[in-house]
Order: structure tokens, then sequence, then C-alpha cells
């Protein structure tokens, strides 16, 4: 049998490259190669590995049939259309695993930080102001945590949480039967928690899903928490009730547009007052980004393709 060819367009830990080429595999390792590159290369390969910035559309799959499979670093598959991707004969095979750690202790970190003007009373050091009444903070205890979603981020966030004696709401619309936590429904998980942490894939059905409606239904002063993809939250609808006041805060590892140099002029302004609120942290999409998750990504990901190509 050839030896099987597999092309790695992203930057990975050099368990992954290494991995691949002991078990007997023609590695090629171009983490820098151009998006528009990637589509003519990959020709030449029975694997391709990816991370965000390769769309696999329709157009794409189609010029790309001959791959055995389509590796994606990390989570997120709303990149690749899977039900084509199907149709057309190609795995697809993810390591969500990997980083689930690291966005449970960045949403911890985030929210502490809101709860506890950490961000705040730092830059009022940096203006030689020690103001202390002004950044008095709330404690964790006795608050109710709501999860939205609780795949692999939802219970890594929940594990955190374990030692501040909280109460946790969890719903999921495709899952049940947790152990540790309570279940809810969506209204009665908005109406009773402190804080609500967004963990959904993206899809059609969760596109635009924390709206004017859903934010309505949160608890009057209640923090909200995104670290999965920023077209779920509608920063608009969350700026204005941030603005009334009906949100207490928001931590926000992810927007609907990440490239600021983008930005046309209504959302400079929805995200430029964002970025001003005291109450608000915001992150450029880091939540995942570890040197550990780089490596654990890659482990998680050899074993997948190896197991692939055994069966």
């Amino acid at each position: 049998m050839p030896m099987k060819r597999i092309l790695i367009t992203d930057k990975v830990h050099p368990l992954l490259v290494g991995g691949l080429e002991d078990a007997g595999y023609d590695v090629t390792y171009e983490p820098r190669m151009p998006y528009a590159e990637v589509q003519h290369s990959a020709r030449q390969f029975d694997g391709l590995i990816i991370n965000s910035k390769v769309i696999c559309n329709r157009d794409f799959l189609d010029s790309q049939r001959h791959l055995d499979f389509i590796g994606r670093l990390g989570s997120g598959l709303d990149i690749i259309d899977l039900p084509y991707s199907k149709e057309v004969g190609i795995e697809i095979i993810s390591s969500p695993e990997g980083n689930a750690n690291a966005v449970g202790e960045h949403t911890l970190g985030m929210l502490l930080s809101v709860m506890c003007n950490l961000n705040r009373s730092f830059e009022d050091l940096q203006r030689h102001e020690w103001n202390r009444e002004p950044h008095r903070g709330e404690e964790l205890h006795g608050k109710t945590i709501g999860i939205v979603g609780y795949g692999h981020t939802g219970p890594a966030f929940a594990k955190k949480l374990e030692g501040f004696e909280v109460d946790i709401l969890v719903y999921d619309k495709y899952r049940t039967g947790f152990v540790g936590v309570k279940e809810a429904n969506l209204n009665d998980l908005l109406l009773q928690s402190d804080i609500v942490s967004i963990h959904l894939p993206l899809t059609a059905e969760t596109d635009g899903m924390v709206d004017h409606d859903f934010l309505s239904k949160c608890k009057k002063g209640s923090i909200l928490i995104n670290t999965s993809r920023g077209n779920i939250v509608n920063s608009e609808s969350l700026l204005s009730h941030l603005v009334n006041g009906h949100i207490g805060g928001a931590c926000l590892d992810v927007l609907e547009n990440e490239k600021p140099s983008t930005w046309n002029d209504q959302e400079r302004k929805i995200y430029d007052a964002l970025l001003c609120q005291p109450n608000v942290i915001i992150t450029p999409h880091i939540a995942g980004w570890t040197h550990q998750s780089l490596e654990r990504i890659a482990s998680i990901l050899l074993g997948k393709i190896l197991a692939f190509y055994a069966d």
C-alpha cells in the first residue's frame, strides 16, 4: 500500500508531526500556507489537518473528494459543511476534548475578573489611583450558575467551580442524565441564574440565539459569559441590556466579527461601546489557546487519525 500523505496547514505541537511520521506517514507541515493555496495543494494528499482559516464549504469539498479525512485542530466544526462531507465520503476528525480544560479555566478567570473588578482596579493603579470602595467585589459563594450546553467545555467549567459552593443548573437540548449538577429547562435556568455561561457549537439553530428575547428572560443583574462562538450572541442586544442595567456584566472571548480591521461603522460603534463598559471583559478568542491545549489537541488528534487508518 502506498504511503499515506498528510498536509498540515496550521501550527501544531511537534508531537503530531512526529507521531504521524513515526507511524509511517509522509507529512508536509506548512503552517503559513495561505488559504488560497490550500485548495490546490491539498489535492496531492490523502489527509488534511486544518484550524480555522480553511473554510470547508461545498466548493472546497467538491475539489477534495479524494481525501480520506479532514482533521480539525480543536472543536468548532461550523467551518465544515458536515452533511456534504459525509455525502462525498470525507471523514471529519476533530479534537474538542483537547482545549476543554483551557476553556474552563479561562471562563472562570474572566468571571472572577468581572466580579472582583480586577481589571478596573488595576487600570486605576496604572493612573496612580488607589480606590478601594468603588471596586468592592462580589463573591461566587452562594450564587447560581447556569450552563447552557454541556458537551466538553460546559462540564470543564462546572469542574472548575467545585469548591466555590455554588449551585449549578444545566440545560442541554440534546443531552440529559448529568451527574453532580441540576438539570433545568432553559427558561427556568435564565430566570434563576446569577451567571449564564454559553457553551454551544455554532449551528443554524444557535446562530443569534442570545438575542433581546433571551436576555430579557435572564435574571436582572446576571452576568453573561460566552466562550463558544461570537455569532451565538447578538452584541447589539447585549449592549442594550448592559446599558439599561438588566444584564449586570459580560465576559466575552468571542465576537461576531473578530477582525477589527474589517469592522464596519455599525460594528465599530457596538464593539467600542462594549469595550468601554466597566462591567465587561473581552478577550481575543484565546479561551482554548494555551501551551498545554496545543499539546493535548495534537495528542488527541494523533490518536484518532491512527485509529481511523487502523480500522
